[in-house]
């Protein structure tokens, strides 16, 4: 189906300084994670998390709730396993965007698969779960709501405010199904992936309990078990820390010690505030503020003594949210995870908060840079190679791949440097017989090089602006190629959806990625339609 090749990570250029030198071990980022992205991190992450107590049977018994109505023999398993002190998750976050959102969602959760698979191999003594942990709770329905399907943009438009998990499918969102249906439903296999997110996205589920029934129906049998925070079970095991948190503000604390010792050549990519908490209700997520002796809502809608809040927090733990500072600390403390994989984004926001890992007495798990793959379908393929190039090449600016072909194709001579190195020769005799005459004039005549040299390097600018000309049809192909492969100038991961895709392949296109996944190694995939499916499909 997909031919693979991989790249170093550097090779794309589309990955930030941080997070390529995280992967590349460099020794200016050691001191502010934990644990290696190699077997030997997988063995010192096992060993702190066993030394570490987790309520496995509170966990479990979640879990099982949350599963009650889905049939999953396997995913079953998987949670019973929990209970058991040799079990350890690999876990990758995301928020519920619609559909999935865009291509790098199910690239994680695959990752998260093929990392547990290879583990249990490796460590036949131990058990590791997959799991998806659920961000239900961002309240950024602009970012979330919005999914691109064959290069066409679509938003839910819904009245709908607060934690975007906690919103209901209403008409609009079945309205846009229907929309999309109409795109998809010629593929082979349009009619199955649309039967599911009918399926998922029903009116009355929420967001969060939508997503979770599609996930779980993409996933369940690679075993994928899916964690949903928001619910007082998990949360109330949270309440100690939050109250440390309202009472102290140490998290705070720990990310600016961090921040401050940051070298300047990577960018912060979350402060923090002083306190890293949301109150959380139906249609609102606001951040909660010390005043005085006790605590408020920005707009004062709300105020809590001591006492009150105190209270609020026991009976009703659902209420409070962390933010990104201390969602990662909920996260490892109600899952007994060794690994933590997430994109290069994240990657850099962990690396703030080792010291607050410290502050909280939470194991801090090896953090492992997300895989990456671009898709090239046959037709694309096909193009690239009549060109003369790979898809590899499409990481270099078109300008630097069109100076290829004019190089290849020309039948002038576009380089003058033989005759620029000709011109020093002649002005280097001329120098010789101007300074023996009178040795001020040597000054004179490299003055009078340098300007000779300027004029040939603008001619050959000319010559070569004269001859690209002759190649526009070959730049607009490279052009159409880019934009395919890098839709808005970004990694194609980051625009499109997986449901075309889907609708094409079937679960076959979810079998080739989780094949072609990688585990702890760290490098980009390129994924090639081989020409027989074409042929076929």
């Amino acid at each position: 189906m997909f031919t693979p090749s991989y790249l170093p990570y550097r090779q794309t250029n589309a990955f930030s300084s941080i997070a390529l030198d995280y992967i590349d071990g460099e020794q200016i980022l050691k001191d502010f994670y934990q644990h290696p992205p190699s077997s030997a991190g997988i063995d010192a992450a096992i060993k702190a998390r066993q030394a570490f107590p987790t309520d496995r049977g509170l966990l479990a018994d979640y879990l099982t709730e949350q599963y009650d109505h889905i049939d999953s023999s396997l995913t079953q398993e998987k949670i019973e396993s929990l209970r058991l002190d040799n079990t350890f998750t690999i876990t990758t976050a995301h928020q519920p965007n619609i559909f999935t959102g865009h291509l790098y969602f199910v690239y994680k959760i695959l990752h998260a698969i093929k990392l547990a698979d290879k583990l249990t191999a490796d460590y036949p003594q131990y058990n590791f779960v997959p799991v998806y942990y659920m961000g239900s709770e961002d309240a950024d329905l602009e970012e979330l709501g919005q999914v691109y399907i064959n290069g066409e943009h679509h938003r839910w438009q819904t009245n709908q405010t607060g934690a975007v998990g906690r919103m209901k499918i209403d008409n609009a969102f079945i309205e846009l199904i229907a929309l999309i249906e109409g795109q998809l439903a010629v593929e082979p296999f349009g009619a199955a992936i649309m039967g599911k997110v009918k399926s998922a996205y029903r009116i009355g589920n929420t967001i969060e309990q939508a997503t979770f029934e599609f996930v779980h129906g993409l996933f369940a049998e690679y075993g994928l078990v899916v964690f949903l925070p928001d619910h007082d079970s998990p949360k109330r095991a949270f309440n100690q820390l939050i109250r440390k948190e309202l009472e102290t503000q140490f998290s705070s604390k720990a990310v600016q010690e961090t921040v401050a010792a940051l070298p300047a050549r990577y960018k912060v990519q979350a402060a923090g505030r002083d306190i890293n908490l949301f109150y959380l209700q139906e249609g609102s997520r606001e951040r909660i503020e010390a005043a005085g002796k006790g605590w408020t809502l920005p707009d004062a809608s709300k105020t809590w003594t001591k006492e009150e809040l105190l209270a609020e927090l026991e009976a009703q733990p659902k209420n409070f949210s962390a933010n990104v500072i201390l969602r990662p600390v909920f996260q490892e403390l109600v899952l007994p995870n060794i690994a933590f994989i997430g994109g290069g984004g994240e990657l850099a926001y962990w690396l703030e908060l080792k010291k607050v890992f410290e502050a909280a007495g939470v194991p801090y798990p090896v953090l492992l840079l997300r895989n990456s793959f671009l898709l090239v379908d046959t037709f694309t393929g096909s193009k690239i190679a009549a060109l003369g190039f790979t898809p590899a090449d499409f990481f270099k600016p078109i300008n630097e791949l069109l100076a290829i072909i004019i190089k290849r194709h020309s039948s002038i001579a576009l380089d003058l440097g033989q005759q620029r190195e000709a011109l020093g020769n002649l002005y280097n005799s001329i120098g010789d017989l101007a300074t023996a005459a009178d040795p001020t004039l040597k000054a004179h005549t490299q003055a009078l090089f340098v300007a000779a040299e300027k004029r040939v390097r603008q001619l050959e600018k000319k010559m070569y602006k004269a001859e690209k000309k002759r190649f526009e049809a070959q730049q607009r192909q490279l052009e159409k190629i880019k934009d395919k492969l890098y839709p808005d100038a970004v990694l194609q991961e980051r625009i499109e959806n997986l449901l075309p895709w889907y609708a094409k392949f079937g679960p076959d296109f979810i079998a080739a990625l989780y094949q072609h996944s990688l585990s702890l190694e760290q490098e980009f995939c390129i994924m090639e339609e081989a020409v027989s499916n074409q042929l076929t499909s």
